[in-house]
């Protein structure tokens, strides 16, 4: 049932968890196909070296065994000994090259990946029950049916180019020495190749399975993404908490800002926007919104705003398209230029009547 309800991708938070303990998916038929394949493209190139060297090898044991009258066990031992750093040194380039490649291939498909947490000893490896359950799960019947049929097809293609080529091979027997070897390197090389294109195929088919498995076996239940988000984004209640807190210090700082206000535009107790007009401004060349609002805030801007006299009016269109248009501390846009050069004008002429009326008294 765990399974069934694991129904969500991996989170990219997932994924980097995993592949920190070494949980990541990769191709080892890929690295062995493309790394055989380098091998024989290097047992190819270096063919001619491989030769003279087993040639000089063999002339080397055939002039030095009529020096033995009897081959002692120390005799025996050096020979042995010799024997085996001659095919070591022989192997060498082969050996080389495959754990290079090996490892380059390894890398690249695990991104350079080191975890401490495959090579930690865990008693669940050793675990016989665990053990017996692996050996009966649906990846290793998986992994067991592409082995059967990789072996199948391989003995195939050998069989039949062991057959199609026995004449050739047969031939062979009293040619030159250095003329059969070439042949029957050719031929080796030819079945390698041959198994390596099958091989390459079944590669590629199983990159693709173990990237499915890898991500079936990531995969998550909605409770598990749920939980993660509150991890990695806070608790939705807390944040919308945050979030108010965050609004009301935005609205108080607007609101200290309305008694240096022209005028409000108000629609009429819905939407309200105070601007503010400062010709000498370096900052701000067209009038400014320095605080807007609406509902209850519309209401407080009002408020505030006929308690420190600042003018206000009442212009439904302009106050409710100023509120939905610009945002606080900005310019207003050119297309209200003109209406609120008009309310800037009449606030204007309204003081310097006020001014004069002063006066007069």
């Amino acid at each position: 049932m765990a399974d069934e309800n694991r129904t969500e991708k991996a989170t990219p938070r997932k994924k980097e968890d995993e592949r920190k303990k070494g949980n990541i998916f990769q191709s080892k038929d890929l690295t062995s196909v493309l790394t055989l394949v380098i091998i024989a493209f290097v047992m190819k190139a270096l063919a001619p070296y491989f030769l003279a060297y087993l040639k000089d090898t063999i002339v080397y044991y055939i002039k030095e065994f009529p020096s033995y009258n009897t081959l002692g066990v120390r005799d025996a031992s050096k020979v042995f000994s010799d024997m085996s750093i001659r095919l070591l040194i022989l192997a060498l380039p082969l050996a080389i090259t495959a754990a290079a490649v090996t490892t380059v291939l390894t890398l690249a498909q695990t991104r350079m990946n080191f975890s401490k947490e495959q090579i930690r000893f865990k008693f669940s490896r050793i675990n016989l029950f665990n053990g017996v359950r692996n050996l009966i799960s649906l990846k290793s019947l998986i992994e067991l049916t592409k082995a059967i049929l990789k072996i199948s097809i391989i003995t195939f293609i050998l069989y039949s180019d062991v057959k199609s080529n026995l004449n050739i091979i047969l031939r062979l027997i009293g040619s030159d020495v250095a003329q059969a070897v070439y042949r029957t390197a050719g031929i080796i090389v030819s079945m390698i190749f041959r198994v390596c294109v099958i091989m390459i195929v079944f590669s590629i088919f199983d990159l693709l399975y173990q990237w499915w498995d890898y991500e079936r076996r990531l995969r998550m239940t909605k409770q598990e993404v749920k939980n993660e988000n509150k991890q990695t984004e806070g608790d939705p209640l807390l944040k919308g908490k945050i979030r108010e807190r965050q609004r009301s210090v935005a609205n108080m700082r607007m609101m200290k800002k309305i008694p240096e206000a022209d005028f409000v535009v108000r629609n009429p107790t819905h939407y309200a926007v105070a601007i503010k007009y400062d010709p000498e401004s370096k900052k701000h060349k067209a009038p400014v919104v320095i605080a807007k609002g609406r509902g209850y805030i519309a209401l407080k801007i009002i408020e505030i705003a006929e308690q420190n006299k600042v003018t206000v009016t009442e212009n439904r269109l302009l106050a409710r398209a100023l509120y939905k248009s610009v945002k606080v501390g900005r310019e207003i846009p050119s297309e209200f230029y003109q209406a609120v050069a008009e309310l800037l004008a009449f606030v204007y002429n309204l003081k310097k009547r006020e001014r004069l009326y002063e006066v007069k008294e």
